[in-house]
């Protein structure tokens, strides 16, 4: 199942809810105006795009129904869906061209980081990149033994400490192993837990120090995990977390959960770090790449498309 398919199905919830009403308001009005404009705006709003991400939607559909003089529903859904992909473009692709690419993935507890990584390992895997995860979530009970459940199913290595131990030494200790057995990709968990701002730009700050020391020349991707259900909440995580390390990108969980996955929208504009993955199931393969034009494709379709 292709990217276009795997979305259209984990969107259900929110195509269901924005698509359809959609087509609802084009097949009520008969003309663009405002009252069009402001039925729009309320349903995007409701799928949780967020206030000023709408206001910059609404007017954008504005300005093109009157420079192209658009006098149908269907010319405006069409642009409409334009105008989704065009916010949510940037640069989506990985750089992990250097042997071995670093990915640190962050994110708060809950969101399903343990889980996006061991998918993504099976990706990576599955491209013919050979893959190392270091567990450098030492404080959450678990969190190194749910890792390495997922790095099995995957079957790739893991390099652990005990619970309690220093993060940065762990990933150290990644960083030895990647290059002494020549692997092509370090993935690296880190904590969830926000203790405080200060604590949290300390640890990871640290770990980017060991990487750039150890690595200097490496490709590095930094990962934030958010969980869509969440809604406004994870826009005001990609917000934080985008203030203590730079994210090259943005991994968006749980999308199959929720009919507000407008939160998309709203992530990318507000942050300006691209989404680079989707995951819309629970199976080892449900992480998925994303492709802007074909997520605002099947966001605006209804559930008869």
């Amino acid at each position: 199942m292709g990217f276009f398919e795997k979305i259209k199905q984990g969107l259900k919830r929110t195509r269901d809810s924005i698509g359809d009403g959609l087509n609802g308001i084009f097949a009520t009005f008969r003309k663009v105006d405002e009252d069009l404009l402001e039925e729009l705006e309320e349903l995007l709003i409701l799928a949780d795009v967020g206030f000023e991400t709408t206001e910059k939607i609404i007017d954008a559909l504005r300005d093109h129904a009157k420079k192209e003089n658009i006098d149908s529903a269907d010319r405006l859904k069409e642009t409409l869906e334009e105008i989704l992909t065009e916010f949510m473009e940037g640069d989506h692709s990985f750089h992990l061209s250097s042997t071995p690419s670093v990915i640190l993935v962050v994110g708060v507890n809950g969101v399903g980081k343990t889980t996006t990584i061991g998918k993504f390992a099976n990706r990576l895997k599955g491209e013919g990149k050979s893959v190392l995860i270091a567990a450098a979530d030492t404080f959450r009970a678990a969190a190194i033994e749910q890792l390495e459940v997922w790095a099995e199913r995957a079957d790739v290595p893991v390099v652990r400490h005990a619970e309690g131990s220093d993060p940065a030494a762990v990933v150290y200790d990644g960083i030895q192993a990647a290059k002494s057995r020549g692997m092509d990709v370090l993935i690296c968990d880190t904590a969830g837990r926000l203790h405080n701002k200060k604590n949290l730009m300390e640890e990871l700050s640290k770990i980017m120090r060991i990487i750039r020391r150890e690595l200097p020349d490496a490709d590095t991707e930094v990962l934030l995990v958010l969980d869509a259900t969440t809604g406004s909440n994870a826009v005001e995580q990609a917000k934080y977390f985008n203030e203590v390390v730079p994210l090259t990108g943005i991994v968006l969980t749980k999308l199959d959960g929720t009919a507000k996955g407008g939160v998309t929208l709203a992530v990318k504009d507000v942050t300006g770090v691209p989404i680079k993955l989707v995951c819309v199931g629970e199976q080892i393969d449900d992480l998925q790449y994303f492709s802007p034009a074909e997520f605002a494709k099947a966001l605006t379709e209804n559930k008869n498309d």
